[in-house]
């Protein structure tokens, strides 16, 4: 067998040049200068100040802390958050599974309000935005001006890993979260939204309709977006095509069936195939348009799926846990000239194994990327023939600016039904419950915290 590290996650961190006051620490007291600023800002006939939840350490439980009112800047906007999903990859960080600056406010697919703008931003910007939107917010934040976003990559834009997974901050270097009992920053998940308001890069936010509600599409952000993302770029499903989802939901880190199934349906899978250990969880996507389940305590999980597909393999396989058992259980179920697209998070230096026989005479063209700690080394293996290939593909999410208003529309016109994904709501203060259900395996769909 063959060993690729996986590491965190599969598309994070390139080497880029950047201005050294833009990698300034963050660590201990602010200074004075970002302390009168950050105590001076208010929103019009509102507060200057609001409630976040902080993780401060692994397996510490969040604490309600009260911030100054975040202040946006040119090309930002800020949000007055009215829900955010509880979604795995927080909990990844707040178990220290995931690397993460400290202390933060986690949270990362949210829908709210627009209350106000950056001085300086763009007027278009303003235009398509204006105070009062209703709007819902990816968890990849593209900057739009890296070489990336310039090509339309958004999902590999250099300034999102560099500065926000990398180091906690928006992409000046800094964050906007300071604390209002002394005036220390806290850094950011994303644009860290379980919080009353949030400060949200333009490039990554849609306006949401008024026949959306908002605590149902806040999943739009992450969930749906991932599986979008993955279906669409990486996997390139046509219609006709077989897929097996490597689910397992009470270890799912960042995709459920119930958005899954529905994408691959809408994108005209001929056979779902959905995998999982809780028989309840395969009914659900099963419900929801899987056409064959299996459940992989009870069945040989390859050996089945060759078996629905005649002994062929599907035409793409997606891995959801980033767990070396299920990435060897996708590669080994696709076909020949297929793919195997990985999506889950895993922990760091995780690692993944290959068949190299196989590898060999059924020409593989592997590509694979490895997180390291500040910066992107992607990795291409390309092990091909003139001959038929198969491909292992990481994907990280779907592209802001191009995708996000695309599942607005998917969500408006039917093609899923949000209200069927959200299988539990809960208040603010019930967020640390919620992700320790999310731990135990106790919620089926998706739990969204209600804000306002």
């Amino acid at each position: 067998m063959a060993f690729f590290c996986s590491a965190s996650r599969s598309l994070l961190r390139r080497h880029a040049k950047l201005h050294a006051s833009l990698w300034r620490s963050l660590s201990g007291a602010a200074t004075k200068e970002e302390r009168i600023d950050a105590a001076g800002y208010h929103v019009a006939g509102g507060p200057s100040f609001m409630r976040g939840a902080v993780f401060w350490e692994p397996n510490r439980p969040l604490t309600t802390e009260e911030f100054h009112m975040p202040r946006p800047k040119a090309g930002e906007l800020l949000i007055k958050t009215k829900a955010c999903g509880v979604c795995h990859s927080d909990l990844h960080v707040m178990k220290g599974e995931l690397p993460f600056s400290s202390p933060c406010v986690v949270g990362h697919e949210i829908t709210g309000e627009v209350v106000d703008h950056g001085a300086h931003t763009d007027t278009g910007v303003i235009k398509r935005f204006p105070i009062g939107s209703h709007v819902v917010g990816a968890f990849i934040m593209p900057c739009g001006n890296c070489f990336f976003c310039v090509k339309g990559q958004e999902d590999l834009c250099e300034a999102f890993f560099a500065y926000n997974r990398a180091k906690g901050t928006l992409y000046d270097g800094e964050t906007r979260l300071f604390l209002r009992s002394n005036g220390k920053p806290v850094y950011m998940y994303s644009m860290g939204g379980l919080a009353e308001y949030c400060v949200v890069p333009a490039n990554a936010l849609a306006v949401l309709p008024n026949s959306l509600p908002y605590t149902e599409s806040a999943i739009l952000g992450c969930a749906v977006f991932t599986a979008y993302g993955a279906m669409r770029h990486a996997a390139e499903m046509r219609a006709g095509d077989s897929v097996a989802l490597h689910l397992h939901l009470n270890l799912l880190l960042h995709l459920l069936p119930l958005p899954a199934t529905k994408i691959a349906k809408a994108f005209g899978a001929a056979e779902i195939i959905a995998v999982d250990v809780l028989d309840e969880k395969l009914q659900s996507a099963r419900m929801l348009g899987a056409t064959h389940t299996i459940n992989a305590l009870k069945e040989d999980v390859v050996d089945k799926i060759k078996e629905i597909t005649g002994g062929l393999g599907v035409d793409v396989a997606v891995e959801a846990l980033g767990k070396p058992l299920t990435f060897m259980q996708c590669t080994k179920s696709v076909r020949d000239g297929g793919k195997a697209v990985m999506i889950g998070l895993a922990p760091t230096n995780a690692m993944g194994e290959v068949d190299i026989t196989r590898l060999v005479r059924r020409q593989f063209a592997i590509t694979l990327c490895t997180y390291q700690s500040d910066m992107v080394n992607i990795v291409f293996f390309h092990m091909t023939k003139n001959i038929e290939t198969v491909k292992i593909i990481g994907s990280y999410g779907a592209r802001a600016r191009q995708d996000l208003p695309q599942l607005v529309k998917l969500a408006e016109t039917g093609i899923f039904n949000l209200q069927n994904t959200v299988s539990r709501k809960c208040k603010f203060e019930e967020a640390n419950s919620a992700y320790e259900d999310l731990d135990r395996g106790k919620i089926v769909g998706r739990a969204v915290v209600e804000i306002m």
